[in-house]
């Protein structure tokens, strides 16, 4: 049955019963879910049991990469391939260094925070099996909606809408993937 569904779509009225939903969901063992809103709902990750984003790793590596860069082609760039002694300065000296390691810090990790945030949320996707959902247009402005995954392990599309229902799920409804 998972092939031909992608998940089960329940609506409901307001975020606070979308939190409560995705934290029963959980405690009833469904661990492949996700949620649409049109805003941000506190909590709901937890809800969902989402780990922690790694991108904030990614861009600490690739902005500690700039700042290292930065200080290698500067000293690579007045004490080795092209010294000159002005004014009796060190050819290298890192308080000089410091406007460019900045600069290079914050451009590195700028654009690893957009690069890895795109990657990371596997964008752009031009299509998903959601936007099958009869009232999907609807989860940009005043819906409110829970999806359960056909891939989860303890995924039963009756027992599932039974309990969206009990949970308080205005709508349910089985997405075809």
């Amino acid at each position: 049955m998972s092939a031909e569904f992608h998940g089960l779509v329940a609506e409901f009225a307001d975020d606070h019963d979308l939190l409560i939903a995705a934290r029963e969901a959980r405690r009833f063992g469904y661990t492949k879910m996700e949620a649409y809103s049109p805003f941000p709902v506190h909590g709901i990750d937890d809800a969902l049991g989402v780990p922690p984003s790694r991108l904030g790793w990614f861009v600490l590596a690739i902005g500690l990469t700039g700042t290292l860069a930065a200080i290698l082609l500067q000293w690579w760039v007045g004490a080795i391939n092209y010294p000159l002694i002005i004014g009796g300065k060190p050819l290298f000296s890192m308080e000089f260094a410091i406007p460019v390691t900045f600069e290079l810090t914050v451009l590195f990790a700028s654009f690893a925070a957009v690069v890895g945030m795109f990657a990371l949320n596997g964008l752009p996707r031009f299509y998903h099996p959601v936007f099958n959902y009869s009232s999907y247009a609807g989860a940009t402005d005043n819906r409110f909606l829970l999806v359960i995954e056909a891939g989860d392990p303890v995924f039963e599309p009756a027992e599932g809408e039974e309990l969206m229902k009990t949970l308080g799920a205005v709508k349910t409804e089985l997405v075809e993937a």
